[in-house]
């Protein structure tokens, strides 16, 4: 396994699930430092992929490979032959059924290829969703990676995205220890940033509501964040750190609601921002404390979380799911004159 700065070519490396908004970006990323790249999607040639083959270094080293998580045997043809994969596809629901069976036995199919494949190391992302969901965890307690997400809350609170991913990442550490796997896993919180692909996924959706108009109030609870290209980047670095090992936790900053209007009414006030809480009665939610030094003695510095927000909505706007409004490019002109 390399070491940061090393030569990498000749690396192949899988990618599964390239065309989402995470791996995308690993893609891209994978792409700039040399490496040869395996991608695996349910249909290579859904237009929804087209914007892999626009990235540096795709036409040399790109490879789209057809594969579905439950089809075992086309998980193995995409993975034969590679140094590591980073497995990052998965359900995005809390519909039970899309989202626990595709998760649990999809990861147990990708740690099971790679074992067959004698593959180096197995990154695998795993979710904030799979760490924070304790209700009996002190709110002075710092969450970091020995933090595991309550089961059995997860489903009476009926939160099956949180579910899945907890259960998915024990099926993974399970199944790489029963066979030998390097794995190593990273954590990402909400993730923010600018879009590669065309289509808006579940994340960004989480900003783009407050800039709409469709919600006309915030709510009163906090959520935690971090930049799209500083989470690639992460799992690059726990992939050719050769020390790396265990979880990684990814996230940049805790922001309550209000906060994040805050933020976009500074910088883009011509949208309908709401400015109202659902919940004017309780007391405003407090951040919770996270450690993310795991990372940083990697060697990550985190995008700050204003940058990240206005980057994410400059994005929507360049890809055509946020009109420009006549005042701001009259400030950008102001600007540029």
């Amino acid at each position: 396994m390399p070491v940061e700065g090393a030569s990498v070519s000749g690396q192949t490396v899988c990618v599964t699930g390239a065309g989402g908004f995470i791996a995308s970006w690993i893609v891209k990323l994978l792409l700039e430092r040399g490496y040869t790249v395996k991608g695996t999607a349910r249909n290579p040639d859904d237009s929804k992929n087209a914007h892999l083959w626009e990235l540096e270094g795709a036409k040399e080293r790109l490879t789209l490979c057809k594969a579905d998580l439950l089809d075992y045997e086309s998980l193995r043809a995409a993975i034969n032959g590679c140094d590591g994969i980073f497995h990052t596809a998965s359900p995005v629901t809390d519909d039970p059924e899309q989202m626990v069976e595709p998760a649990v036995n999809g990861t147990r199919n990708v740690i099971n290829a790679a074992a067959e494949a004698k593959v180096r190391r197995v990154v695998f992302t795993s979710s904030i969703g799979a760490v924070y969901m304790d209700p009996n965890r002190s709110p002075d307690k710092v969450v970091d990676e020995t933090c595991w997400s309550d089961l059995e809350f997860c489903k009476n609170t009926k939160n099956w995205y949180c579910y899945g991913k907890a259960v998915a990442e024990q099926a993974a550490w399970a199944v790489a220890e029963e066979r030998g796997v390097d794995l190593v896993v990273v954590n990402p919180v909400l993730v923010l940033g600018p879009l590669l692909q065309s289509t808006v996924n579940a994340s960004i959706i989480h900003i783009l509501k407050y800039l709409t108009g469709s919600a006309k109030t915030y709510a009163n609870s906090v959520q935690a964040y971090v930049h799209v290209k500083d989470v690639a980047l992460a799992h690059i670095l726990v992939f050719e750190m050769p020390s790396a090992c265990g979880r990684y936790l990814c996230a940049e900053s805790v922001l309550h609601r209000g906060e994040v209007v805050e933020i976009l009414a500074k910088y883009f006030r011509e949208y309908p921002i709401p400015m109202k809480c659902s919940d004017e009665v309780k007391p405003r939610a407090k951040p919770y404390k996270f450690t993310n030094q795991r990372l940083r003695d990697l060697g990550l510095e985190f995008t700050p979380v204003t940058q990240c927000l206005c980057e994410t909505v400059k994005s929507l706007q360049e890809k055509g799911h946020l009109p420009v409004l006549s005042s701001q490019i009259d400030d950008a002109l102001r600007i540029h004159s």
